[in-house]
């Protein structure tokens, strides 16, 4: 099974990186696209993804860090999407929860980052927050020029969902549905999700599922627990496991490893 959303460069993961990819591998996940949300940690993240077996990478700009956006940022993504690891433009989009940076910096970020994937005809790796009718006006007339667009840890309502899936979006599920204060409605709406078009997520160190038993002694979420947020999807969903995962997978290999 393949992690879509892994923010391998996080600080959490200095002094057991190693570890973590070797956990995850015994855990039965057989590939990882590792996060890059600024023009530094997609260094990172390329760099890392080159470093271990069957990991690929992310080039983009978080719209947290959309304030950061200079004229040669674009071009410095656009050296980077040549190396073979990075396979999709992002994690862009918009985020006005926090608004760290300013909406317009963000839907500046964000537009930029469309035009380019489109560009360079590369999947685009999307985050909405508290955002949704800004983020599909922005992202609407770029449809038709992407290759595939993935919404990474979708976590919005029925509606926002059918507007995404009928635009022909991807959306990435985490260990969010395993909640059980914050994921009842992201339960409920599971089904409604084509399989062709889900995709499974950790969005480590992020979002440990608060259901995972023994739970950790670290609240640190790792992509070795990315097996049981696939048994909890595919219950949710009445599937059988093995099957989704081959049909997740397909849709990554569709998506983001035709490059390779």
């Amino acid at each position: 099974m393949f992690d879509i959303g892994v923010n391998l460069t996080s600080g959490q993961f200095d002094k057991d990186r190693d570890e973590v990819v070797a956990r995850a591998l015994a855990a039965g996940v057989s590939g990882m696209l590792l996060t890059g949300t600024n023009l530094h940690e997609s260094q990172q993240a390329q760099a890392l993804a080159r470093r271990y077996d069957n990991c690929w990478s992310t080039a983009g700009v978080h719209p947290h860090d959309a304030s950061h956006w200079q004229p040669d940022t674009a071009e410095a993504l656009r050296a980077l999407a040549q190396m073979p690891e990075v396979v999709a433009i992002g994690e862009c989009g918009l985020d006005f929860n926090r608004n760290y940076s300013t909406p317009q910096e963000q839907e500046r970020a964000f537009s930029a980052q469309l035009a380019l994937a489109a560009e360079l005809a590369l999947p685009v790796f999307m985050h909405c927050r508290d955002a949704h009718e800004r983020f599909i006006a922005l992202l609407t007339p770029w449809l038709d020029k992407l290759p595939a667009a993935v919404l990474h840890c979708f976590t919005g309502t029925e509606e926002e969902a059918r507007d995404c899936l009928e635009r022909g979006l991807y959306l990435g599920i985490t260990g969010w549905v395993c909640d059980e204060r914050r994921g009842l409605a992201l339960q409920k709406l599971l089904p409604m999700i084509p399989a062709d078009k889900l995709m499974l997520e950790t969005d480590a160190p992020w979002l440990l599922p608060r259901d995972l038993l023994p739970k950790p002694a670290s609240r640190r979420n790792e992509p070795a627990f990315l097996p049981h947020i696939l048994q909890q999807v595919a219950a949710l969903r009445g599937e059988d496991p093995r099957w989704l995962e081959q049909v997740t997978d397909n849709n990554v290999a569709r998506v983001f490893l035709a490059k390779s």
